[in-house]
């Protein structure tokens, strides 16, 4: 159907936008893992998590209120310069409140060990700032999804990410080149070369400020003043996913966070371990890629169409082309781990192991999206909290018991056990309450197939073995074109894609 191209259509500017982003970003990760030491990347890890999980304080779930109110309204603007303020509001209060208590939070980050030099008091101001900026945009972002207008939403993402990548490499390769030939010059008076963690932040700072002026246009359609009318409805609907965030993204990132307090050794010691496996953890980007990009198209999408009267028969198979494009992916990745390992620095690649581990919990991370609208439309968010604190629950308790023993292998395997419970149930339940006919026998078809071939090409590096990479590299290639060449011909090959 018409709406399903749409969806496809979104999804790849959507997706190109993010795809092209993160592909200069990820010119930042040969660099970060080559010219930071493993326990300063630890900290950038341990940052990000913070910042993930603040992030969803901030925006108090009024993004998806957004969507939920405004494409049933037809006073989209009222609705839109109430959440914009609340967010705003809320943003500034909180950012204020982290720099006044910047020095207790600095603590609490050495455990009282000021003098390690691992933490600056700057990297919380910057914190903030990050916070605040971000958080204010987000509800721009919203309405430029929401307008169908995926061309400028890329394109401000894609500025984003150019002017981060630009002041990274500007203050991470120039600085030092040129401050080492022309120490008296101007450009780099400011340039401190001991502390290279606080401008990576001052970049992403810098990034932030420069989206917040692409956003001027949205923003000063925002009307100076709060709707009651609408407000109250939509914290009523927008505070079970506060929640629902805060539980999903312990999920997500308490792992960078527990293993800095349940490795053993010193404080720099457990930092190296988080940099490793925060490094491991970015060569599953194009799983995440490939979900991030379906759900800023997808979540509009699904609002919309779900009055129409074949809305089920769509969400199935969206769902099924959403699986069989993710089993490529992971099959791309595993094929090819042995030069997109090569993203990131030697000293880093000892984590390798817990990337298909990553890749499949982003996968089943991806169907728990798919599955979850049927709690948004039917107005029942506090499933949404049910089903990530369930996650939560199983990610705080496996990783504080496997941690000790297994160290960062255990958190990926946590992630992937946490995944996979909240897509059983939430498709259980969902079932109950929004049945949809999805094609479990073709999900598990392709799923099997992809593992088989999966560790097919496993066993091809024993047969060949890695002495003869370019042979190897071309044979499990071909596995993987094999993959593609099946997914064609049963569900692509004379079947309108609709």
């Amino acid at each position: 159907m018409a709406s399903l191209k749409k969806l496809a259509s979104q999804t790849a500017y959507y997706g190109l936008s993010s795809i092209l982003g993160r592909m200069l970003n990820y010119l930042l990760v040969p660099l970060h893992t080559r010219v930071l030491p493993q326990h300063d990347y630890g900290v950038i890890g341990e940052f990000y998590a913070y910042i993930s999980f603040i992030n969803i304080i901030f925006l108090f779930g009024m993004e998806t209120a957004f969507f939920r109110f405004a494409s049933q309204s037809d006073d989209k603007r009222k609705i839109f310069s109430t959440a914009f303020i609340t967010v705003a509001w809320i943003a500034i209060l909180l950012a204020s409140g982290i720099a006044l208590f910047a020095q207790p939070i600095l603590g609490l980050l050495s455990e009282g060990t000021v003098d390690t030099g691992v933490y600056q008091l700057s990297y919380v101001y910057l914190l903030a700032a990050i916070l605040a900026i971000d958080a204010t945009c987000a509800i721009p972002f919203a309405k430029i999804r929401l307008d169908n207008r995926p061309k400028k939403f890329a394109g401000i993402r894609m500025a984003n990410i150019l002017v981060y990548v630009f002041f990274n490499f500007y203050f991470l390769v120039f600085c030092p080149w040129y401050a080492a030939k022309n120490p008296s010059s101007i450009l780099v008076s400011f340039y401190q070369a001991t502390d290279l963690v606080f401008y990576i932040f001052l970049a992403n700072l810098l990034a932030s400020i420069t989206t917040l002026l692409l956003l001027y246009q949205e923003i000063l359609q925002v009307q100076l003043r709060i709707a009651m009318d609408k407000l109250k409805p939509m914290l009523v609907y927008a505070i079970p996913l506060l929640f629902a965030g805060l539980a999903g993204m312990v999920n997500e990132t308490l792992d960078r966070l527990l293993l800095k307090y349940y490795l053993p050794g010193s404080i720099e010691s457990r930092l190296t371990q988080i940099g490793i496996y925060n490094a491991a953890y970015k060569l599953s980007i194009f799983m995440t890629l490939a979900t991030q990009a379906f759900r800023m198209a997808a979540e509009p999408f699904f609002f919309k169409v779900a009055t129409e009267s074949n809305a089920k028969d769509t969400y199935a198979r969206v769902m099924r082309y959403y699986i069989i494009v993710c089993c490529a992916i992971f099959l791309g990745v595993m094929t090819h781990i042995n030069f997109i390992e090569t993203l990131i620095g030697p000293d880093y690649r000892s984590g390798l192991n817990v990337v298909p581990i990553l890749l499949l919990a982003n996968l089943f991370f991806g169907i728990y999206l798919n599955l979850s609208i049927w709690f948004k439309l039917s107005d029942k968010t506090y499933y949404g909290l049910y089903f990530t604190i369930l996650g939560a629950v199983i990610t705080i308790a496996l990783n504080i018991y496997l941690i000790p023993i297994y160290g960062f292998v255990a958190s990926a395997y946590t992630t992937l056990a946490c995944y996979f419970i909240m897509m059983l149930a939430c498709y259980a339940v969902g079932q109950k309450y929004y049945p949809v006919a999805y094609e479990i026998r073709k999900a598990f078809f392709y799923f099997i197939m992809m593992l088989a071939f999966y560790f097919f090409a496993r066993s091809l590096e024993s047969f060949i073995g890695k002495g003869n990479l370019v042979f190897l590299q071309l044979a499990q290639t071909a596995v993987f074109i094999l993959f593609v060449a099946i997914a064609y011909r049963e569900d692509f090959r004379n079947k309108k894609f609709a």
